[in-house]
């Protein structure tokens, strides 16, 4: 039977805030410059099979995930969106629905786009290990072989032994607490429930319908209204009343064809600043060091610096974490707190817990450079090719100055280029447009100017990536 990675892309990592936003989720980043983690994700899966991954995420993101996959090779129709989150069981009946809808079975392999597995060959054998008794009727999940009592992860209790690594399932446990972690590490019968799942699609579905056969039949209805366009299914809105609950609860706590299959793949779910410190490379003193940093008498910290000068001296044991618009400071053994911050900047209707000061679109992206009173400024980039929505605003004019590139811009009904170090006006209520039709990125200075400066403050009259939403 063939393999088809489905890779779970939602939440939205809060613990790692501020490099971690509601709109640009950690499963996005990149946290050694190179690949994203959702990339990663897609790159362990090479050597197992063939198959493009299916990604499922939240609507609001499926521009990032559609750019990420589309840098790999890996965009053929199969970003699958949720029009609202409800938990994993219900997101992997979508996935196994599109799996049969193709006219035959295969194996299902569930990952989540958040982990970091650094042994990709013990990673290998595991799933291979999996896939026999996957074939033959089983719900394999992968338990990681614990390093330390860790108090974050829930547990799998190994049952009886089947052969290599591979056991039944005497239960699943929630997250412990110090004592009992540690007598879970100390009793070697305790593995870390990783989330990651092995089984045929049809399997998933027989045992759905099963133990929650109303969420299955919502699931079905969801998935049968479903609209395709472009690289994305859009699962129909009525998955909106799916009941939430996630696969353990929903499947494997019931079933009895579950076995846990035995990991030691060096796995972390970064579920947190200091799990991210825990596995980063680190100098002679116990620090991480990212972008400008000057580290004088300090020990075991992780610093990382997106675009100013940070120096900490004689500091022990902390995490500090500067993007273009916040800095984190906390205490390594305190960041599980750092969540409470999110909630803090929603309370007070901050952007900060939703958005990054620079934002991604479809088209390229802009950076907020400067807001002030009746006034913002943006340094926006349009890939080449691609083009803004035609569209007019009711509360602010614009001044376009180009710095790299020729802008094709609409302005009511004139069409002109504007060339390097030109400008335009866009009057207020005027409908415009602006494209880049050359080989090369697009640069330009955005000046705003009016009583309202909102991203809501828009009218879209046409828009080639389907967007009607504000954002």
């Amino acid at each position: 039977m063939n393999i088809i990675p489905v890779i779970m892309a939602g939440g939205v990592g809060s613990r790692l805030w501020p490099m971690s936003r509601e709109l640009f989720p950690k499963q996005f980043l990149s946290f050694d410059g190179s690949e994203s983690m959702l990339q990663l994700a897609v790159t362990r899966t090479k050597g197992l099979t063939n198959n493009a991954p299916l990604v499922v995420c939240n609507i609001d993101h499926r521009f990032i995930v559609a750019e990420q996959l589309r840098q790999m090779d890996m965009l053929k129709k199969n970003v699958m969106l949720e029009p609202r989150g409800r938990n994993t069981a219900p997101a992997i009946a979508l996935a196994a629905l599109h799996v049969l809808a193709s006219g035959k079975d295969a194996l299902i392999l569930v990952l989540a786009a958040d982990h970091l597995i650094k042994n990709i060959g013990n990673f290998h054998k595991a799933v291979t290990l999996g896939t026999e008794y996957a074939k033959n009727g089983k719900l394999v999940t992968f338990g990681i072989t614990p390093t330390a009592p860790e108090t974050g992860y829930g547990y799998i209790h190994k049952g009886s032994s089947l052969g290599e690594a591979t056991f039944n399932i005497a239960n699943f446990v929630e997250k412990p607490d110090v004592q009992t972690a540690n007598k879970y590490f100390e009793s070697k019968e305790y593995l870390w429930n990783s989330g990651m799942f092995l089984f045929s699609a049809q399997k998933y579905i027989d045992e759905m319908e099963k133990f929650n056969p109303d969420m299955l039949a919502v699931c079905v209805a969801a998935y049968n209204g479903a609209e395709n366009s472009d690289n994305f299914i859009h699962i129909n809105e009525s998955y909106a009343n799916c009941p939430a609950d996630s696969i353990d609860y929903a499947v494997m706590e019931k079933t009895s064809a579950g076995v846990v299959v035995e990991m030691d793949a060096q796995w972390n779910d970064v579920g947190s600043w200091s799990s991210l410190w825990d596995i980063s490379d680190k100098d002679a003193n116990g620090n991480h060091i990212q972008g400008d940093v000057i580290c004088y008498g300090s020990k075991d910290s992780y610093v990382k610096s997106e675009s100013a000068l940070i120096a900490v001296v004689n500091v022990d044991g902390l995490i500090v974490v500067q993007t273009k618009d916040a800095v984190l400071v906390a205490a390594k053994d305190s960041v599980q707190d750092v969540k409470k911050v999110v909630e803090r900047l929603k309370e007070d209707s901050r952007d900060e817990y939703r958005l990054h000061r620079e934002v991604y679109r479809p088209w390229g992206k802009y950076d907020s450079i400067d807001l002030g009173h009746r006034y913002k400024v943006k340094c926006i980039t349009v890939n080449p090719g691609e083009k803004l929505s035609v569209q007019k605003h009711f509360h602010r004019a614009e001044h376009w100055i180009v710095v790299q590139g020729t802008a094709t811009v609409t302005r009511d009904d004139e069409v002109r280029n504007v060339y390097e170090n030109e400008s335009i006006y866009l009057p207020m209520g005027s409908v415009h447009a602006l494209e880049n039709p050359g080989k090369l990125p697009l640069i330009l200075i955005e000046v705003q100017s009016g009583a309202y400066l909102g991203e809501d403050d828009i009218v879209r009259f046409e828009d080639r990536y389907g967007r009607t939403e504000a954002r």
